[in-house]
C-alpha cells in the first residue's frame, strides 16, 4: 500500500496485511440512510446546534445547525484556495446537502453525503456492519492491481474512458457535468476487478483509521488540520469528484486526507464492512 510518487503522506510504499473481510459493493445512498433514520429516528451531527461547551469560544451565529457546502467560486475570486469554494450552510445536512434554501433534491441512488464520522459508524452498527480500516479500504480499492497508480491499472481514462466521478479539468471554475449535485448515482461507473463500485471518485468515504499522517500541500478538501490530535481525525480514502489532474490528484487507492471527525462536507459519504470468522 502507499504511493512514492504522488502526496508525502502516501509514502513509504509498504506492506500490510488485512484478515478475510466483505466489503459493500456500493457507497451508502439516500435511500439506504433514509431507511436508518426511519427506524432508529437518528439524528445527524449536521442537524444538531453545536454545544457550546465542545467548542470554546465558539461565535454565536455559529450556534446553529449546518454544515460545509462546496459552492463554485467565480474565476475572479480571489484567493485561490478551499477558503474560497467552502462554505457554512446554514440547514445543510444529509437531507438537503447544498442548503435548506438550495433548491436542489438529490435522488435517492446518490451516496449521501453531510455524514460526520459518528453518523456512519452509527449507521454501520444498525446495519450489522462496521466502517472498514484505511489498510481494508486501499486493498479492496485496488482489485488486486499491486503497484498501480489507479483502481483499474496504469492510465487515468484509458482508451479516453472515464473510470470514476472526478473533476476532470479546470477545478474549480469549469466542470464536464453539470452540478450541483455533483454526486453520480452509484454504480454509474465500471466496478473494479473485486466487483466494487465507487472505490475511487464520486465521495470521500470514512475509515475507522486514526489519521496520523500531516496532509500533503493542496487539496480541495480543506484547511490545515495538523493541528488537530489524530485522534480526532480519521482517515479517508478513495477521493472525490473534486479530486482533479490540475490540482488535487487523490483519485487513487493510495491516496489520503485527515478529516475531523465533526466534519461533515458535500463530498464526504462512507460504506461499510465486515469481518468474516475463520475456522482455527
Amino acid at each position: 500500500m502507499g504511493s512514492d510518487t504522488f502526496y508525502p503522506e502516501e509514502a513509504p510504499v509498504r506492506a500490510a496485511e488485512v484478515a478475510p473481510f466483505l466489503m459493500d459493493r456500493h457507497l451508502v445512498t439516500n435511500r439506504d440512510f433514509g431507511r436508518f433514520v426511519a427506524e432508529t429516528g437518528y439524528v445527524t451531527l449536521a442537524e444538531r446546534a453545536p454545544d457550546p461547551a465542545l467548542y470554546p469560544g465558539i461565535l454565536p451565529e455559529r450556534m446553529v445547525p449546518g454544515s460545509i457546502v462546496f459552492v463554485q467560486p467565480a474565476k475572479d475570486d480571489k484567493p485561490f484556495g478551499p477558503e474560497t469554494w467552502w462554505n457554512f450552510k446554514l440547514g445543510a445536512h444529509w437531507r438537503s446537502p447544498y442548503g435548506s434554501d438550495s433548491g436542489v433534491t438529490i435522488p435517492d441512488d446518490h451516496p449521501v453525503v453531510q455524514i460526520a464520522f459518528e453518523d456512519a459508524a452509527a449507521y454501520a452498527h444498525w446495519a450489522g456492519k462496521r466502517l472498514p480500516t484505511e489498510e481494508e479500504t486501499e486493498f479492496a480499492a485496488r482489485g488486486g492491481f499491486e503497484g498501480m497508480d489507479y483502481a483499474w491499472g496504469k492510465a487515468l481514462a484509458p482508451d479516453g474512458v472515464e473510470m470514476a466521478n472526478i473533476w476532470l479539468r479546470g477545478f474549480p471554475y469549469e466542470r464536464n457535468r453539470p452540478g450541483p449535485p455533483y454526486t453520480s448515482p452509484v454504480g454509474s461507473y465500471p466496478p473494479n476487478a473485486y466487483g466494487l463500485f465507487d472505490m475511487i471518485g464520486n465521495v470521500w468515504e470514512w475509515t475507522s483509521s486514526d489519521a496520523d499522517a500531516a496532509p500533503g500541500p493542496k487539496s480541495c478538501c480543506g484547511a490545515d488540520v495538523k493541528s488537530l490530535a489524530p485522534s480526532h481525525r480519521k482517515i479517508l480514502k478513495g477521493g472525490s469528484h473534486l479530486c482533479a489532474p490540475n490540482y488535487c490528484r487523490r483519485y487513487r487507492p493510495a491516496a489520503i486526507w485527515p478529516q475531523p471527525i465533526d466534519t461533515s462536507t458535500t463530498h464526504v459519504g462512507f460504506r461499510c464492512a465486515k469481518s468474516i470468522e475463520t475456522q482455527p
